[in-house]
């Protein structure tokens, strides 16, 4: 009698024990721009809360809302807000999804290095990502047709700098369009005539960044962690995670680190701005 009492005991310890930590469990997917920074603060957050497991993946923006939708993750990490269709989708699914700023992002435009071109006006931006410019001698650089570099459009970059540079217009048909970050710099670090667009958490010697201006040439600004802070720099958008209105405490306490002053020392020590 003892044994069995001893073995109901050990059984009751065991499922108290797995149901602790299935509660503790979290899954954050989406943008492949807020896997660094949201990567960086899962491993802090599990080292003060043991019991806690953080799994964190990439795959863009959109499939990350579509994962929130179907209930596949907990958090869906984005760098662009909700669609209007999302928003409706989300309502017939009978779901309210929160919505958190966690950090800014500044894009940077970024060319080969032995590029001479320096500057870029948001208008030539426009001309070049649209195909209405495709030579850089049109912008005062060498005779070499220009290849440009996007991401894929399940990106929520890709749908920002639609936004925010091009006005909303279509990107050129012959856009290269690429899976991720790393592989666009990898592309312009070995293609002379590239150009393309990155997190400014991303920049790095392999590729050349260059100023842009959004005042017509009256005033060129460097993409960088001060001139970002400083709202000086123009093509900077919020980093935002979104997730359910009955979302489990575990998610809302992870997202509560990430907004602390350590969460938010964390965002400025991996590249990216952090929101106070």
């Amino acid at each position: 009698m003892k044994i069995m009492r001893k073995n109901r005991v050990v059984i009751v310890a065991f499922l108290l024990g797995f149901l602790a930590h299935a509660v503790q469990a979290q899954r954050l997917k989406g943008s492949d721009t807020c896997l660094p920074v949201t990567q960086r603060e899962a491993e802090i957050y599990m080292v003060l809360h043991p019991e806690a497991e953080v799994a964190v993946t990439g795959g863009g923006s959109g499939v990350g809302i579509k994962a929130l939708m179907e209930g596949t993750t907990d958090v869906a990490m984005s760098s662009r807000a909700l669609k209007f269709d999302e928003k409706i989708k989300f309502k017939k699914a009978g779901l309210t999804p929160e919505e958190k700023i966690v950090a800014y992002d500044a894009l940077a435009v970024v060319v080969h290095p032995s590029n001479p071109v320096t500057k870029l006006t948001r208008e030539q931006l426009e001309g070049i990502f649209t195909g209405k410019i495709t030579n850089w001698k049109e912008v005062g650089g060498e005779d070499k047709k220009i290849i440009a570099y996007a991401r894929e459009t399940s990106s929520g970059t890709y749908e920002f700098f639609k936004e925010s540079v091009l006005k909303n217009k279509n990107y050129k048909s012959s856009i290269l369009s690429m899976p991720a970050t790393g592989a666009i710099i990898q592309s312009v670090k070995q293609t002379k005539g590239a150009i393309g667009y990155v997190g400014l958490a991303y920049l790095n010697k392999a590729v050349k960044p260059v100023a842009v201006s959004y005042d017509g040439g009256g005033s060129f600004v460097m993409p960088t962690f001060e001139n970002a802070l400083a709202k000086c720099y123009p093509i900077v958008r919020p980093l935002l995670y979104y997730y359910s209105k009955d979302a489990d405490s575990a998610v809302k306490d992870f997202i509560g680190f990430m907004m602390s002053d350590q969460g938010q020392k964390v965002v400025k020590e991996t590249g990216f701005i952090p929101v106070r």
